[in-house]
């Protein structure tokens, strides 16, 4: 899987795709509807960066900014301004392209 456009799409399986990691995965169920699960993915994997990029999307997405800039400052990353979508996509599309 490369592109975002056949990540997007793979929510219509069961799963995430067995070949992307645990950052990855949280946005794939995030993006499934299934917060909890992502949260789980992120949570097991704190102190990883791009986990906690993702933790501190959620926490936005969840509409908590306290614990989101947090997050967002243990990743070593700004407070996104992006619309949550557009966040998604660029979690996702940098990701990918490192292959996380």
């Amino acid at each position: 899987m490369t592109t975002i456009e056949t990540f997007r799409s793979s929510v219509s399986a069961a799963a995430p795709p067995a070949d992307v990691g645990p950052a990855l995965q949280a946005l794939w169920w995030v993006r499934r509807g299934d917060w909890d699960r992502a949260h789980q993915c992120v949570q097991q994997h704190e102190g990883e960066p791009d986990c906690d990029w993702v933790h501190a999307h959620l926490h936005r997405q969840e509409g908590d900014m306290s614990n989101a800039s947090g997050w967002y400052r243990r990743a070593g990353k700004p407070v996104s301004d992006l619309s949550l979508e557009d966040e998604w996509s660029v979690l996702a599309g940098e990701m990918l392209a490192r292959k996380v």
